[in-house]
């Protein structure tokens, strides 16, 4: 990874929650609000419908108009970055494609999860979308949700065979595996924390920064670490680090993202509910979160 260019996506990248309204239908008001809102926090660039934006429930069309909103509202103050992935191939490639009309600035690619691909598999599969649009392209390694790990040297074959794959956010928890890519990746190939928690460990690495789910709550205390990691300012980032960490676990003691759409829904900022299988938070749920937020200092 080159230490001489900043990356092209910033340091501290929002995994934008989508908020739906009291009928659970897709609320494009609030969620151009919320966009705005990060911005304003620091937000270096947005990746909207991700994991934590709920992508298995808000099917195509909805996407493209959670795409369009987004665009509308701060295209061309922050780069926007749309989530694409899936599991066919067929399919990620005719959507990327559609996608990339829209006036989005790069596009992210999931591992396909539930079919397991071996690593050639992999690699064919991103390598046709990189293929197929110009735009640049992130990929998601998140052997949690997708039940296999894409593997450092396939990361590595796709970042040198592709010239726009550009980034990955790695949410493997392996850090070992996460230094092998950081210490072999090509120039301008950047390795994004998956983790809130990781996040100081990735950076002292070389890691580039976090693709973030507290940062939909707290985007300038976020904002805050990832810039005294990339100044070297360590000892700073660790105790700013440790100051927000009760939070980060918290936000996951229940599956992402019913509790940080809490989070939101107790600042005050409506976001809705979840879509089912997803359920929302319960009263205690809700409260430990509530005592948690208070203790870092993000709720009064």
């Amino acid at each position: 990874m080159s230490d001489i260019t900043e990356p092209m996506f910033g340091r501290m990248i929002p995994a934008m929650v989508t908020p739906f309204d009291k009928d659970g239908d897709l609320d494009l008001y609030q969620a151009q609000a919320l966009a705005k809102r990060l911005v304003e926090g620091g937000a270096d660039s947005l990746i909207i419908n991700g994991t934590t934006g709920e992508s298995p429930t808000v099917f195509y069309p909805q996407k493209i108009r959670l795409f369009e909103a987004v665009v509308n509202a701060v295209g061309g103050q922050v780069p926007i970055i749309a989530n694409v992935g899936d599991n066919c191939t067929a399919d990620t490639v005719q959507f990327a494609t559609e996608v990339a009309k829209l006036g989005v600035d790069g596009l992210m690619l999931v591992v396909p999860y539930y079919n397991k691909p071996p690593q050639e598999g992999l690699y064919r599969h991103f390598k046709a979308v990189a293929d197929a649009v110009d735009l640049p392209i992130i990929l998601y390694n998140i052997p949690g949700r997708c039940v296999i790990n894409m593997l450092p040297e396939t990361t590595l074959r796709l970042a040198n065979d592709c010239e726009n794959i550009v980034a990955v956010k790695e949410a493997s928890g392996n850090l070992e595996q996460v230094k092998y890519i950081i210490d072999n990746a090509p120039d301008n190939f950047w390795v994004y924390s998956g983790d809130d928690e990781l996040t100081y460990d990735i950076m002292k690495l070389g890691g580039a920064g976090v693709i973030s789910t507290i940062g939909n709550v707290a985007p300038a205390r976020m904002k805050e670490i990832t810039d005294l990691c990339a100044a070297g300012e360590f000892d700073k980032a660790k105790q700013a680090h440790e100051a927000l960490r009760p939070l980060m676990h918290q936000l996951f003691t229940t599956a992402n993202p019913i509790l940080v759409k809490e989070a939101l829904n107790i600042l005050g900022f409506n976001v809705g509910g979840l879509r089912l299988p997803l359920i929302p938070a319960t009263k205690e749920q809700s409260e430990e979160l509530a005592e948690v937020m208070r203790q870092v200092g993000v709720l009064s």
